[in-house]
């Protein structure tokens, strides 16, 4: 007679070993301890052991050994997670941040904003991105000689120019003027709201909607009042104060100023 074929190992059944997978101790994953009956959740990896706590709030070390666990009644072994990889930082404006820069040399082209509370505004949200192309941000203290103040300007293809007006409605005095400005190399957007602190979220302030302010009466004074915020220059502070990311400002004003740092940043 003919031996019959074990394979290589003679003193084996014939068929291959079941592994027993491998689970990343996550917090939270629930698993019993077949031993002693404890079924808990995973608290923390320390010391070669896993905590877990039960439903009770009590807490055991378990070693981490093969196939020590049950996971939904079946033999798991528990193993450290992976670090996980480092996510990128942001920027305050949401974009990607570019670690270790430094300020470029400003370039020739330029955003133009209609006042210092502006400027401060768009620093707080863009300022990252705005050094990092090198694009001044400079204050105008107002409109009303725009198409004046581009021609003295001298926009090129290579020197652009971009200008965010505030309360730009179609009609209004703002937009009248802006359209006598319009030329080439020059893109001027803006938001509807009467001042910039408008653009604003009411949430960002702890407010539930900004007040409406009588004609006549000066805008920020009246908000002042109407909030019991002193002096604009301490409203101005409180504002400023909320606003730590694109995400407390209103969407008109975030589109508004993504397209002029794209036309001032993308040259002929």
């Amino acid at each position: 007679m003919r031996a019959r074929n074990y394979g290589p190992d003679v003193l084996g059944s014939g068929r291959g070993r079941k592994k027993i997978p491998e689970v990343p101790a996550e917090a939270g994953l629930v698993v019993e301890d077949p031993a002693s009956g404890f079924c808990g959740a995973v608290v923390r990896i320390e010391a070669g052991g896993v905590v877990l706590e039960d439903r009770l709030g009590k807490h055991r070390v378990f070693p981490l050994r093969p196939a020590a666990f049950l996971l939904e009644g079946k033999p798991v072994t528990l193993v450290k997670p992976k670090a996980a990889a480092a996510k990128p930082r942001m920027s305050a404006s949401g974009s990607v941040r570019v670690e270790g820069h430094t300020a470029s040399t400003a370039k020739a082209s330029r955003i133009w904003v209609e006042g210092i509370h502006d400027a401060a505004l768009v620093e707080r949200v863009w300022g990252h991105d705005l050094r990092v192309e090198g694009i001044v941000v400079e204050p105008l203290h107002g409109v009303d000689d725009l198409a004046g103040l581009i021609g003295e300007f001298g926009p090129a293809p290579r020197r652009r120019l971009g200008v965010l007006v505030d309360h730009l409605l179609e009609g209004t005095k703002e937009w009248h003027i802006v359209e006598r400005a319009r030329q080439d190399n020059v893109l001027i957007t803006g938001h509807p709201y009467v001042d910039i602190w408008q653009a604003v979220k009411p949430a960002a302030l702890g407010i539930r909607e900004w007040p409406v302010i009588p004609k006549g009466t000066p805008w920020k004074e009246g908000v002042c009042a109407a909030l019991g915020w002193g002096e604009p220059a301490e409203g101005w502070r409180r504002v400023l104060a909320a606003v730590s990311s694109y995400r407390d400002v209103e969407t008109p004003l975030i589109g508004a100023v993504e397209r002029l740092i794209d036309h001032v940043t993308v040259l002929d």
